[in-house]
């Protein structure tokens, strides 16, 4: 019997972005195999993207209600053993306590729910039920990612004295001038997207980056969130100031109305001794800044690269990799927790960094909403 990992995704049917990146992924290392799922709300999508993918027929469902009880009725070697949650914000959370509390392993799309609250009772839950759940801050799946929180731990550029991350995308631009279609946009409803888009969507991985790659926590912040419509209920630009966990200051800037822009997510930590940068449309690079020498570009693929940064490398270097090699090694990391196999400090995004996204979402409305006011957020053991 095949020792792959078997997989059910909700949602990501039909020509969802999301759902290509995570099938691929899956595909990527030969830890999975996808045996079925629920992909689509509608019944004759569902069916006929279904067989497009070659699933057994009796292993697809038509609600999640449905896929939990046809799995649990199978053999245990047979039933699925990790469900994918790849749907809008607002089923997250439903979906992940019905999976973790019948004994599925989860890996959920970000942000983790719609509330805090929600994501405190998952974290409980998941505790209880002793299942791996992971959160996709795709980002963190890059090699040089991983080599700029390896460097940072090392101590190569010393304390950290600034950080500067900038998410800018230019989507909504198109659609928030025209009442009609913002209205029509779930991203912009706050019964399907919770009480932020823009920091929910964009602004939570660039907040999960920066404590990712720092290993330090945001102990406040200040924000200050941009709306443009009064029609309109959920922010689509914001500028949050930020104080660390060892007091170096800086600002999260993100966007979805930078007209023009497509994924600039950029990532600048500035330390005593150096400086390294990465840029997410140019995600093979990491430039190393210091005073006494001359700039540097470190490439993934070579030799001198940290073994964390190394194993989520596939290919030689000079071979270009991209966000479906970063949410592969995100796969990979949770295959390894699922096989009890040893792993890498920070392999995969946890629950606990979902829930840390939460807390950063709510708190950033709750300083607006009070006049741009600092709000400590706390640093969690």
């Amino acid at each position: 019997m095949s020792d792959k990992i078997r997989l059910g995704i909700l949602g990501g049917g039909g020509d969802s972005l999301i759902g290509i990146v995570h099938r691929i992924a899956a595909n990527m290392f030969d830890r999975y195999e996808l045996v079925g799922g629920c992909f689509n709300p509608k019944p004759e999508e569902n069916t006929a993207f279904a067989q497009h993918l070659g699933l057994a027929a009796n292993r697809v469902y038509p609600s999640i209600e449905a896929l939990v009880a046809g799995e649990l009725a199978l053999p245990e070697e047979e039933r699925m053993e990790v469900v994918s949650v790849l749907t809008p914000n607002f089923l997250h959370f439903p979906m992940a306590k019905k999976l973790l509390e019948n004994g599925f392993h989860v890996i959920c799309e970000k942000p983790l729910t719609t509330t805090y609250a929600e994501a405190q009772e998952l974290a409980a839950l998941q505790k209880q039920q002793q299942k791996v759940f992971a959160v996709t801050y795709t980002y963190t799946g890059y090699p040089m990612v991983r080599q700029m929180k390896h460097m940072i731990a090392q101590g190569e550029i010393g304390a950290i004295q600034r950080v500067d991350l900038q998410y800018y995308q230019g989507w909504i631009n198109p659609i928030i001038h025209d009442a009609a279609q913002r209205a029509a946009t779930w991203r912009l409803q706050p019964d399907k997207s919770g009480i932020s888009c823009c920091v929910g969507d964009i602004g939570t991985h660039a907040f999960d980056m920066l404590e990712y790659v720092t290993g330090q926590q945001v102990d406040q912040l200040l924000a200050d969130l941009n709306f443009l419509y009064p029609d309109n209920p959920m922010d689509i630009d914001a500028t949050i100031l930020v104080r660390m966990q060892n007091k170096a200051k800086g600002v999260i800037r993100v966007s979805q109305i930078a007209t023009g822009e497509e994924n600039n997510f950029s990532v600048a930590i500035y330390g005593r001794k150096g400086a390294l940068k990465w840029e997410q449309e140019n995600p093979n690079y990491l430039h190393h800044l210091t005073e006494d020498q001359p700039f540097q570009t470190l490439k993934r693929g070579n030799a001198y690269i940290a073994a964390v940064a190394q194993d989520g490398v596939k290919i030689p270097s000079g071979h270009p990799e991209g966000i479906f090699d970063a949410m592969g090694n995100i796969y990979k990391g949770v295959a390894k927790a699922i096989r009890n196999e040893k792993a890498f400090d920070g392999e995969y995004p946890s629950l606990e960094d979902g829930v840390r996204g939460m807390q950063f979402i709510e708190q950033v409305v709750a300083s607006h909403k009070a006049g741009n006011q600092w709000i400590t957020m706390g640093t969690n053991t």
